[in-house]
């Protein structure tokens, strides 16, 4: 991944730099989450890590911030702090915004049994008790059915922002104008109980449950691909047994209950392999024209 930004630095607001313990220093780019702020933040992650500063640990980028681990025995604060800011003047005065990134194609068992039966159980934490989370989404988001709401879930294509919460958890920002973004609030107290792999939406971010525990995003469906392998028995995942990155597209599509059960064997069996394609994102092209970038995601993925 090779990103590019371009902002006028008059207009950007200055990073604010807090330690966090002896060993960690965490960085805000933005109290709001935006595609400005996004493009910024991993910019600037992925420019650290490719000088590869002794004492630089580990470096976590996230939706609108980022989190950077050091050795201060060998990489003083203030040293740290002054090469940042190097790098984010760097990041400000490019005068390209590109990201040279990849799409990935998520199949979504929609409305599946397993969600279903879960969140069933747990309607007594839930803002309405008498239907379900797709029932829920759709009407507080003016969709007429559930078929209609998924389809703008499955239509636009998402930014990978950031990775966590747990091993593998992708956070996905939907690539449509503000006006149109789906917003889900999440459930009223968390569940103790979520299916593995469940696709689920929290505010106006979608996930991907990596691993089965408890949750709180809307449950809306289950994908079959693996996106997180401790066990090494996915080919398409590598040591770092974590399959997605901040700055992936990903495009799901729905796909039938048949589909679901030969794509699950597939995995079973270490034979899944999801469908990709190379993307260069155009920061500015999308502002002027995002139904057009969309468009060129599904056929760059048709293309593969």
């Amino acid at each position: 991944m090779k990103p590019s930004t371009q902002r006028d630095p008059r207009q950007a607001k200055p990073a604010r730099y807090s330690a966090a313990g002896d060993e960690f220093l965490f960085v805000e780019l933005s109290e709001a989450m935006n595609l400005e702020a996004f493009f910024r933040g991993v910019s600037i992650t992925s420019r650290l890590a490719e000088r590869e500063i002794p004492g630089v640990a580990e470096i976590c980028p996230a939706n609108a911030s980022y989190q950077v681990r050091y050795d201060p025995d060998r990489l003083p604060l203030s040293r740290l702090i002054e090469t940042l800011e190097q790098i984010d003047a760097e990041v400000l005065g490019q005068q390209v915004q590109r990201l040279e990134t990849r799409v990935v194609e998520v199949p979504v068992l929609y409305n599946d049994p397993w969600t279903h039966e879960t969140l069933m159980r747990f309607r007594d934490r839930h803002q309405d008790p008498s239907g379900t989370d797709l029932e829920y989404a759709a009407r507080i988001n003016g969709f007429a059915s559930v078929d209609g709401f998924i389809e703008a879930h499955s239509a636009s294509p998402w930014f990978v922002s950031m990775v966590g919460f747990v091993a593998g958890l992708p956070f996905m920002y939907q690539m449509v104008p503000r006006e149109r973004q789906i917003e889900v609030p999440k459930y009223v107290r968390p569940r103790t109980d979520t299916p593995k792999q469940t696709v689920g939406y929290g505010g106006c971010f979608s996930c991907i449950y990596s691993v089965r525990g408890a949750g709180g995003y809307q449950m809306f469906g289950v994908t079959p691909m693996p996106i997180y392998d401790p066990s090494g028995s996915q080919p398409h995942i590598d040591d770092s047994m974590i399959y997605f990155r901040p700055g992936d597209i990903v495009k799901h599509r729905p796909v039938d209950r048949s589909e679901y059960d030969a794509m699950v064997a597939a995995a079973e069996a270490g034979r899944f392999r999801p469908k990709t394609a190379p993307f260069v994102f155009d920061l500015d092209e999308y502002r002027e024209a995002p139904e057009a970038v969309a468009r060129r995601v599904e056929e760059v993925l048709n293309e593969h």
